[in-house]
């Protein structure tokens, strides 16, 4: 695991605090005896990781739409995905936007032609 790999525009997911009372307080979660407020860099690589690897299974996905609809704009056919992954729940909303670029680069460079 190379936490470098992670590529800057995947988006970070903070963790928002919702706790009531009077006294301030602030949202966190304590790992390995320290206070972490969002997303640890091996959290957020784990999240890119399936979002990574869900974009390269979706190339067949996206290439077969495209065979069944001659003539559907690449957009139409991104848009198609879009939908239907975002019926599964498998990300964030910001996760999924980088998953449908990150698929749109893929079809682009011609990557779904392979198996990945």
């Amino acid at each position: 695991m190379n936490l470098n790999d992670v590529p800057e525009d995947f988006p970070r997911i903070t963790l928002p605090a919702a706790v009531t009372g009077v006294q301030p307080k602030i949202g966190v979660r304590e790992i390995g005896g320290r206070y972490v407020a969002g997303q640890t860099a091996e959290e957020r690589y784990e999240r890119w990781d399936i979002c990574e690897d869900l974009a390269r299974q979706l190339l067949l996905v996206a290439r077969k739409d495209e065979s069944a609809h001659l003539g559907q704009s690449r957009e139409m056919t991104l848009k198609r995905v879009r939908i239907s992954v975002s019926q599964k729940g498998w990300c964030s909303e910001d996760e999924l936007d980088w998953l449908i670029g990150r698929l749109a680069v893929l079809l682009r460079d011609g990557l779904g032609n392979q198996e990945g």
